[in-house]
């Protein structure tokens, strides 16, 4: 309801014209019937007749109708999103002068055209010369063109591609009156806005992942009109489409389109190949056409030249544009066909590599989880980035371990070597710190907050501790022990007891225990992982916990990051508080600065920024709580009184979001398939 109102504050000019034009539809009747067919329609439309005949108030009366009525259909969608999004960016007046000159240039525009052509015998320009035409569509076209402007890069690109490509192939295909309006007016709009010092935006030389999209526009361009040119009965300034073309030579072009424009998307080095061969052949099939003009003529297979030149020229320029794209930008498309060599970098980093740089630079809570299983590496910056790939996408893992002041080249290296490789790059769980380093037009989204608790002073006294220290208290009556240790160093029955535990947990979930950032028993064996034990006086094993290091310059740990967290059915009920308290305790005592209780994925604080994505997010939370409970694992952890830090999903823009979300499904969930998921989310969602 307030989307509503914020609505009508923001677009009065917009709401209202499409009420009046509803309207006169509803009056007229041209709602429901033809307008071209009633006596009035000469009077209220424009076109070269009605500006002969001295008619020029029909500039003003056009706009106010369509025609035909299902007209009305597209013409709506486009008044809204044009007109309505113009006016939401820019305010009403300036919305309104946007319209008008924009349907002035559009119509004024096209009838100068087809009074240039008079003289020449062009039966499309004769025929448009004797058209008559109504709607807003001009004025909406233009409004649409300067919305565009204010989006951000590569979304200002990919909707310019778009409006670029719809209306160019009207125009040579379709080639009706409204067609030509629409091309000088989207032309003119083009051109003025990018102009303007307000809507110059300085687009750069073309990134690898630019150059692939307009290769990936561009075949699809010509799969349409390979269709349109089969399929669909034109008339345009190309000509009448004759049965030029057969059904096999469009569907092989159009088959290996679509085999070929993903992995062109990609930027496959074998897709490049491909498509250059594709178009050299379409090209010497263009040159045998026209050579065998003569022939055709005389044998009378056609009636003359132009029904070969009006149908080829167009495919045939489209694809020499294609081959010179393709040429320039060879150097975009470098991505080897075979994952296995799709790798982020040549020179390959062992994980003793990997510690001993962690061990220098330091890093964040989470850079332990680099030397983990299942993680890649790459050199950047003096550094590593840990990553994992998964479904198109390369995930970098926490924040990049690379000195102080390295962290921009780092992400830029990282996002650089992804794209050459085809991969979507993001960071998960980054910090604030990276955040802020992110290359040029990323974007961020909050996904999880680290909870952090200070260790110097801390001492569980007051009301807020009071679960805390009764779970302590209670422990030294009930003789359960904590102690410290190295899981690996323990004897066969303690870790025995340990993988008893997880085993219980992983199997109440239904699901494969998750990985990425959530470790598991094999990493908590690691000899510089501390692991925090609840032990009863009988020797049993009541809970566990794993802390990982948090290395500071030098080699220093200054703090200690929880993964594990364990429990066993039926034993010591405040077990978790009474290993996290104590694990505290023994971090403090020990001098170092602060525990991490980890980040739980998918939850925020509720008064942090809200958008559509968040609200996403949100949902998808709600759906995994009952299978891993992150929101009461949130929760749980504000016992120990933590600050908060959020942590971020940094990407390129929302276009990869959907890919990236699968992505972490599978990295946090390796081993598990659809019915896995599925068949544990059911009951969880029915109760």
């Amino acid at each position: 309801m307030t989307f509503v109102l914020q609505g009508v504050r923001r677009m009065p000019f917009t709401l209202a014209f499409t009420f009046v034009f509803l309207l006169i539809g509803v009056i007229t009747g041209s709602l429901w019937s033809a307008a071209h067919d009633k006596p009035w329609f000469e009077m209220v439309a424009t076109g070269l007749p009605s500006f002969a005949e001295g008619r020029w108030w029909t500039l003003f009366t056009s706009p106010l109708f369509a025609d035909p009525p299902f007209a009305y259909l597209t013409l709506l969608p486009l008044i809204l999103g044009g007109i309505g999004w113009a006016e939401w960016q820019f305010g009403s007046l300036r919305t309104i002068g946007l319209v008008i000159v924009g349907h002035l240039v559009g119509v004024l525009g096209a009838a100068g055209i087809l009074a240039l052509f008079t003289p020449v015998d062009w039966r499309w320009s004769d025929r448009l010369s004797q058209a008559l035409d109504v709607g807003p569509s001009c004025g909406a076209m233009t409004a649409l063109v300067f919305a565009i402007a204010t989006l951000p890069s590569p979304w200002r690109l990919r909707a310019r591609i778009a409006i670029v490509l719809w209306v160019t192939i009207s125009v040579l295909y379709l080639g009706q009156l409204y067609d030509l309006e629409h091309a000088v007016a989207m032309t003119a709009a083009l051109v003025v806005s990018g102009m303007l010092p307000a809507f110059r935006h300085p687009e750069g030389r073309p990134t690898e992942r630019e150059w692939r999209l307009l290769a990936f526009a561009g075949l699809i361009a010509i799969g349409a009109i390979q269709i349109i040119d089969l399929a669909v009965p034109f008339d345009g300034p190309l000509g009448e489409n004759a049965p030029v073309y057969s059904f096999f030579d469009v569907a092989l072009d159009v088959v290996v389109i679509a085999f070929i424009a993903n992995g062109v998307r990609i930027g496959y080095r074998i897709a490049w190949l491909a498509t250059v061969v594709l178009a050299i052949f379409n090209l010497v099939t263009a040159v045998i056409s026209f050579a065998l003009i003569p022939v055709l003529l005389s044998g009378g297979r056609i009636g003359s030249a132009w029904d070969v030149v009006g149908l080829q020229i167009a495919p045939t320029l489209l694809w020499v544009a294609m081959l010179i794209v393709m040429f320039i930008a060879r150097g975009a498309f470098r991505v080897p066909f075979r994952r296995s060599r799709r790798r982020l970098s040549t020179t390959p980093v062992t994980p003793e590599a990997v510690r001993e740089t962690l061990h220098e630079t330091g890093g964040g809570t989470l850079s332990w989880m680099a030397t983990w299983r299942g993680n890649s590496h790459m050199e950047a910056a003096d550094g590593v980035i840990a990553y994992q790939t998964h479904s198109g996408v390369a995930i970098l893992l926490g924040d990049p371990i690379v000195p102080d002041g390295n962290e921009r080249d780092a992400l830029e290296a990282y996002a650089s070597a992804a794209q050459q490789m085809g991969y979507i790059p993001c960071a998960f769980s980054s910090s604030e710190k990276i955040r802020l380093a992110m290359p040029q037009g990323w974007r961020s989204i909050v996904v999880a907050e680290d909870t952090l608790v200070d260790l110097p002073g801390l001492e569980f006294k007051g009301k807020a501790w009071g679960a805390v220290r009764t779970a302590i208290n209670r422990a030294a009556r009930e003789n359960i022990e904590f102690r410290m240790v190295r899981l690996a160093d323990e004897p066969w029955s303690v870790r025995a007891q340990v993988r008893a535990i997880s085993e219980q947990w992983t199997g109440d979930k239904g699901l494969p225990e998750m990985r990425f950032t959530l470790g598991t028993v094999d990493d908590a064996m690691d000899p510089e992982v501390a692991v925090g034990i609840a032990v009863d006086a009988e020797g049993s094993l009541h809970g566990v916990t794993s802390w990982l290091p948090v290395y500071g310059p030098g080699g220093v740990v200054e703090g200690w990051t929880l993964d594990l967290m364990r429990r066993r059915d039926g034993g010591f009920g405040p077990v978790m508080e009474f290993l996290i308290g104590a694990a505290a305790q023994h971090f403090s005592e020990q001098g170092h600065s602060f525990i991490s209780l980890s980040g739980a994925p998918l939850v925020r604080t509720e008064d942090t920024e809200t958008n559509a994505i968040y609200a996403v997010l949100d949902r998808v939370a709600q759906l995994v709580e009952p299978l891993y409970g992150f929101r009461s694992l949130h929760k749980f952890k504000q016992k120990f009184n933590p600050r908060a830090e959020p942590m971020h999903l940094l990407y390129r823009d929302e276009g990869d979001l959907p890919r990236v979300g699968i992505a972490l499904t599978r990295a946090y969930l390796p081993d598990s398939s659809l019915h896995d998921l599925v068949g544990s989310a059911a009951p969880a969602l029915r109760g």
